[in-house]
């Protein structure tokens, strides 16, 4: 099974930026799509981004414009670049590794988000 990592949460203010990261281990990282989910108190886990093995992305229409992931497969990491923050951002955001719809990868603890207004 993957093993995620996730890391660069933290406590800022509205309209600040925060860079999350996500290092996979295994071999089959560079070949699967990776994705950021985030869950938010009192509600259900949902995707923020994901981007294929060819570097192809989706977004939440929530953070379009506003979030960019990307990748180095060399790394076996994920990035979630997170600019223009909002309170309605404040969740734990995970990482995982998806083949053919399927988590690769335990949902581990996350990295928790908290923007303040």
């Amino acid at each position: 099974q993957v093993q995620l990592v996730e890391s660069g949460g933290g406590l800022v203010q509205a309209g600040e930026s925060l860079r999350l990261s996500c290092t996979a281990s295994g071999s089959t990282f560079s070949a699967n799509v990776a994705g950021w989910y985030r869950q938010a108190p009192g509600k259900q886990r949902e995707l923020v981004a994901a981007i294929s093995s060819g570097h192809s992305t989706n977004y939440a229409d929530s953070v379009k414009g506003r979030f960019t992931i990307s990748r180095d497969n060399a790394k076996n990491t994920v990035y979630l670049q997170m600019n223009s923050l909002k309170p309605e951002d404040t969740a734990v955001y995970y990482c995982n590794v998806f083949l053919r719809g399927v988590a690769l990868g335990a949902w581990g603890q996350g990295t928790l988000v908290t923007v303040s207004s």
